[in-house]
């Protein structure tokens, strides 16, 4: 899976013909007020006046919102699909992002720690918060002419998630039930268990990458390992404290 900027073809000419295009609408719009102004026609004067500061109110709006959308191309199991990331695409992407990012679908868990029960149902509750907008219609629709973040979390949702849950729910509820109280470790899938959980998380972490690329957070995989500046340095017996370290 790869996600890269797509700039848009002629990108500086179109800037360009926007600069001349506003400097003749200022210019047209200058000599109509001047020629107004020395007619003495005061009220044509105040209809053209408003009449100009509900374009530019508009066209700022006009052009606030183009700016505010950013070209991205993704490619997933060999599929490109493009993305146009407004502000609302984007905001959306990031919650997925931190949701999944907060969560046991990309944090590690050990072979000798960790309990099993919690981390299918880590992965359960970020299944509902991946389906729960995409059912009730809160995340943003897609541009006409691309797609939206609803292809990454159909594919997290029906060829990730869901499959897994599918298969070891039961398989661990079974165990629960039959064996109350039995610890965890004893129970006979608990290697392939933890095996496959660290298979998912292979698949799904460049997923959430993709998602933090289109929210436009700057390097989004750093979000998935320790910080370094936050990390405490072990203290060694005999020696003082570093002051970083109190």
């Amino acid at each position: 899976m790869a996600i890269r900027p797509e700039r848009s073809a002629g990108g500086p000419a179109r800037l360009v013909a926007r600069g001349v295009l506003a400097a003749l609408v200022g210019g047209i719009v200058g000599v109509t007020a001047y020629s107004i102004s020395r007619t003495g026609g005061q009220w044509l004067s105040i209809a053209v006046g408003c009449a100009v500061g509900v374009a530019i109110v508009l066209g700022v709006d006009l052009y606030r919102r183009s700016a505010q959308l950013a070209e991205v191309k993704v490619t997933i199991l060999g599929s490109e699909m493009t993305f146009r990331a407004s502000v609302d695409i984007r905001q959306a992407a990031q919650r997925m992002f931190f949701q999944a990012a907060s969560r046991i679908a990309t944090r590690p868990l050990d072979d000798e720690t960790g309990n099993l029960r919690e981390a299918l149902n880590s992965l359960k509750v970020l299944f509902d918060q991946y389906r729960e907008p995409l059912e009730s219609g809160t995340t943003p629709l897609p541009p006409a002419d691309s797609d939206s973040v609803h292809e990454i979390a159909l594919h997290i949702l029906n060829f990730e998630l869901a499959p897994f849950l599918s298969r070891w729910h039961p398989r661990l509820a079974e165990f629960e039930t039959a064996h109350e109280g039995r610890a965890e470790s004893q129970w006979e899938h608990n290697a392939a268990f933890r095996r496959e959980l660290r298979e998912l998380q292979c698949r799904l972490r460049p997923c959430v990458i993709e998602l933090g690329e289109i929210a436009g957070l700057r390097d989004p995989e750093r979000h998935l390992r320790p910080s370094a500046r936050l990390s405490v340095p072990t203290a060694v017996p005999g020696q003082p404290a570093s002051p970083g370290a109190r």
